[in-house]
């Protein structure tokens, strides 16, 4: 095989459909992109074939879709079950291999990665050897491209330099990890209420408790333990949220429910996949588990048809803490869900209008979706405040705007400040004595290294960040989502959620108590942090101002639609072999100064509001 690539050279990315995790492949692919590389990614009839590869149609399929594109490196991703994904690989290398599809024999591959967990890489291994290149989630940018013979000279300039502020993040988070300071943190006075644990219960309530306390942030985690026997996930689910509970370190579990509890509630499972999660399929299972888990408070998935319904099924069942809805997004157009773009926007308007009848708090989880599909960081920003309008506008009274950090990972710490700045002031914008914001920051999905100790320093490195982005605002975040450090590795488990919810806890005292002996970067009167905060909120509010005036009901499904059927929020990841959306595909964006941007084919950068006037032609 041969060791360096040329500029001539095809990559080729696969995984089973029963996994939807994409946001390490189109990562990668934007990166290999960016050095001058062809990627082509599976359609979903071969991803589906892939899954059972011995049968002779589905062999063809594979072996056509190599052929006819010509592919020279083909990286197959699995990011679930480790004796699943070792048993998938396993059976693809040997189908292609006795297709005589690899260099060896003669065929157009020279070579063959696999990204996944680290024990699926390690059963791999035992059977193949290193004739396979290993991705186990843990490389830099540079070392991804050595492991795949990506000669230097075609490196993006973008991932040869570490940002100081980045570095002082990581000092500080590994001094403080080395300290085990994290250990002896305090538990938080959260549940001092007269409703907590109870049916009057609310998240609104423990805020108002916390904000009186002075004892902000609020922690959620999500989580959930995967089992092939359905039954016995639930019940080990009902154990978790008993053992968190005990903790009294969570405020709100956030159930991590599989694809098929959001796609098919209460139907017959018999013959689906199921994929990961909690496989919750009744109602009298959401009550077992919010009953298990008094006094914290539950969140769930919303659906990904039914979704006024499922709303209405979560609120009696689980008393939710709060509703997210996905606007766009857990639909056809990422194969999450049935409905096409414009049902779910509808469907989501009409949860929306119910939510409010509630009186409960909406998390639009949008901003970082585009981010997984390769939006630019303007689009994170003015997608977030469409969302939230678009909540004002139908009743929601408080709103829980989600930060997602490190996404992609290779984004610059100052760049995550000023875009979580800029986003922030326009949302809170909308803020008046009917309309309320809550700041809910958390770290990217693929942040983390499967190096566990390595992991705790990032974890407590981001915790950082996040207190950076309102620095003079001693109750911001009002929630940290923590995501807990194995993530990159395993599910996490109780002992690990608590650790991880200590960890983050504790750097934030530490940083805090740092940051008033100035003993941290200034991130006030940081001159690289304020020039990139105010050419993203101005180049973000040229845009919104001109979608309000050229786009005919924009706080509505069919405006909603057409702001992304037109093209005015890219995402060039996003697999569309139909050409359903042939304007929201075809733009190009890369990391340019540790920031997303949408670019030119000579890798220029775009001024959105120029791009824009482009799309309607003025």
């Amino acid at each position: 095989m041969k060791k360096d690539l040329n500029v001539d050279t095809v990559f080729g990315f696969i995984k089973p459909e029963v996994d939807v995790h994409i946001l390490g492949m189109s990562t990668i692919a934007n990166i290999l992109r960016d050095c001058g590389f062809k990627v082509i990614f599976a359609p979903a009839d071969v991803m589906k074939a892939v899954e059972n590869i011995s049968k002779l149609n589905n062999a063809g399929l594979v072996n056509k879709w190599i052929s006819d594109n010509h592919i020279n490196v083909i990286s197959f991703s699995y990011r679930l079950d480790p004796q699943e994904g070792c048993n998938y690989f396993c059976s693809f290398y040997h189908q292609i291999s006795e297709s005589k599809l690899l260099a060896k024999d003669g065929g157009s591959i020279c070579k063959v990665s696999f990204a996944g967990l680290p024990d699926t890489c390690h059963l791999i291994k035992n059977q193949l050897g290193d004739q396979i290149i290993y991705f186990p989630g843990d490389e830099t940018p540079i070392e991804s491209l050595e492991k795949f013979g990506v000669p230097p000279q075609l490196y993006p300039k973008a991932f040869t330099f570490i940002h100081d502020y980045d570095r002082s993040l990581l000092d500080f988070a590994e001094k403080f990890i080395e300290s085990e300071k994290y250990n002896n943190i305090g538990i938080p006075d959260h549940y001092g209420y007269p409703d907590c644990g109870t049916p009057k219960d609310s998240f609104l309530k423990r805020l108002d408790y916390c904000l009186k306390k002075q004892s902000l942030p609020m922690i959620r985690v999500h989580a959930g333990p995967y089992s092939p026997n359905r039954i016995e996930a639930i019940k080990e689910y009902q154990s978790w949220a008993r053992q968190l509970a005990r903790t009294r370190l969570l405020d709100v579990l956030s159930i991590g429910s599989s694809q098929l509890t959001q796609q098919h509630f209460g139907e017959d499972w018999e013959g689906l996949k199921n994929g990961g999660g909690v496989p919750v399929n009744s109602e009298i299972e959401y009550r077992e588990i919010a009953q298990a888990a008094k006094p914290m408070l539950v969140r769930t998935y919303a659906g990904t048809n039914n979704v006024p319904w499922m709303a209405q099924m979560h609120e009696r069942t689980l008393n939710i803490s709060w509703h997210a809805l996905s606007f766009w997004w857990f639909c056809q157009l990422d194969g999450r869900g049935d409905n096409t773009v414009l049902d779910n926007l509808k469907e989501h308007i009409e949860t929306i209008k119910y939510i409010a009848s509630t009186g409960k708090p909406l998390e639009p989880n949008v901003p970082h979706h585009f981010s997984f599909r390769g939006g630019d960081d303007v689009t994170y920003i003015v997608s977030a405040f469409l969302a939230a309008k678009t909540a004002k506008k139908y009743g929601i009274k408080h709103l829980i705007l989600q930060n997602m950090l490190n996404t992609p990972k290779y984004t610059w710490g100052v760049e995550d400040i000023a875009k979580g700045r800029a986003m922030l002031r326009l949302v809170r914008k909308l803020e008046d004595n009917t309309f309320k914001v809550s700041l809910q920051t958390r770290a990217g999905l693929d942040y983390f290294s499967p190096d566990l100790e390595k992991a705790k320093v990032q974890l407590a490195a981001i915790t950082a960040m996040m207190d950076d982005i309102e620095p003079e605002n001693p109750n911001s975040p009002e929630i940290i989502h923590v995501v807990s450090y194995s993530e990159a590795v395993r599910l996490a488990t109780p002992p690990i959620i608590e650790e991880s919810i200590k960890i983050t806890l504790g750097a934030l005292k530490e940083y805090r108590l740092r940051k008033s002996l100035n003993l941290t970067v200034n991130t006030i009167e940081n001159k690289d942090i304020n020039e990139r905060y105010c050419h993203l909120y101005e180049e973000a509010s040229e845009a919104i101002d001109f979608l309000e005036r050229n786009i005919p009901d924009l706080y509505t499904p069919q405006g909603l639609f057409r702001v992304y059927e037109m093209g005015f929020l890219p995402t060039p990841f996003i697999y569309d072999p139909d050409k359903k959306f042939p304007e929201a595909t075809k733009w190009h964006t890369a990391i340019v100064d540790g920031e997303v941007k949408v670019v030119d084919e000579n890798g220029k950068s775009i001024n959105t509001l120029k791009r824009y006037k482009s799309i309607l032609g003025l």
